[in-house]
């Protein structure tokens, strides 16, 4: 018997799985203009669909963007976007113009998409070698990553590294935390649900003790838990 699991449910467009991308300052992406330009800091703000802070620059041909801050900026200063800015706090220049071991963010995945790797509060990445058009850099998961060194970064450590040392200390303000961003909260394994909610479900106990095994052409609603694995059990030495 078919059961509608959660990952089908987020697929049918409710709004309960939805982002709420309306109530959404803006999105964050480099300036659009590729030319050396300067731009000034007018405010710094909060939008519920990114954990950092998100500052907005005024760049002198008119351009009003929105950048993901880094630690240390401040409403009124002034920064630069551009192919040969200086390798400074909250400057935007390309991998080529970056020395070696500088710590930069919010950079883009190929020249010109506006920055995707990189923007969560209290990330950074390093600038670790140069080989001809490639730029090689530390992700903050310590991979070693080859861009194009015509991609672009911001300079820095992104803002409100902090965040996730305060504990939320109950369950209700974990709540409110993953309703800003329309997060399913709490989660439940499917073993704890009812026999309709999921397949693993039913039984008065948490531990069912049935397999967790689903084969490859397992219709929807089953196909949960080691889909085709090659193998379970205990390894054996």
């Amino acid at each position: 018997m078919g059961k509608n699991l959660i990952q089908q449910a987020r697929g049918k467009g409710s709004p309960t799985y939805r982002a709420p991308s309306f109530k959404y300052k803006g999105s964050v992406k480099h300036s659009k203009d590729l030319k050396d330009l300067k731009g000034k800091i007018i405010d710094i703000v909060k939008c519920r669909g990114h954990s950092a802070p998100l500052a907005q620059v005024l760049y002198e041909n008119g351009e009003e963007t929105y950048m993901v801050a880094p630690e240390g900026i401040r409403v009124g200063d002034i920064i630069s976007s551009g192919v040969d800015s200086p390798a400074e706090l909250g400057n935007t220049s390309t991998l080529r113009n970056i020395p070696e071991g500088t710590l930069i963010y919010n950079i883009e995945s190929f020249p010109g998409d506006g920055g995707k790797f990189i923007r969560a509060s209290g990330g950074f990445g390093k600038v670790l070698s140069k080989i001809d058009d490639n730029v090689v850099v530390m992700l903050p998961s310590k991979k070693q990553r080859t861009f194009n060194a015509n991609c672009r970064a911001c300079i820095g450590v992104v803002a409100c590294g902090g965040r996730k040392e305060k504990p939320f200390l109950k369950a209700g303000r974990r709540f409110y935390a993953m309703k800003a961003k329309n997060k399913l909260y709490p989660h439940v394994c499917g073993i704890s649900m009812n026999a309709v909610d999921h397949p693993f479900g039913g039984s008065c106990s948490h531990s069912k003790g049935r397999p967790t095994q689903s084969s490859r052409n397992s219709p929807p609603g089953r196909k949960v838990g080691k889909i085709a694995p090659k193998r379970t059990g205990r390894k054996k030495r």
